[in-house]
């Protein structure tokens, strides 16, 4: 179970990961691209945030999610500068693709199709 400072920390990375990310998007002119950070589960020591990254178009999404895997040291750092006022430490990031869009979209396909598995 989560507690209230967990629950704070999350949201406040979330805020401000999701600024620093669409910042970088701009910055470097990518277009057609949406990022969003779905989630942000932080362990109970604080040390370790998982960062649930959803993508649109979802064929970019593995290259997408390479990228800001590789320039994660880049973004710790930027966030420590935002946030050394809330965080005396800025837990570890890994990242992860929230494919839960896509699910939902493919279970709506499997019923609409005429071999619905429900009938």
């Amino acid at each position: 179970m989560e507690t209230q400072r967990q629950k704070k920390i999350n949201a406040l990375l979330q805020q401000e990961i999701t600024s620093l990310l669409q910042g970088a998007i701009r910055t470097q002119g990518v277009k057609n691209l949406v990022l969003s950070v779905s989630k942000v589960a932080i362990t109970v020591d604080l040390s370790l945030a998982k960062v649930y990254l959803s993508v649109f178009p979802a064929k970019k999404a593995k290259e997408t999610l390479e990228g800001i895997k590789g320039n994660k040291t880049v973004l710790k750092h930027d966030l420590a500068k935002r946030l050394r006022n809330d965080l005396r430490k800025v837990p570890d990031l890994a990242f992860y693709l929230d494919d839960s869009l896509e699910y939902i979209d493919a279970i709506e396909d499997s019923l609409k199709r005429k071999n619905n598995p429900l009938k």
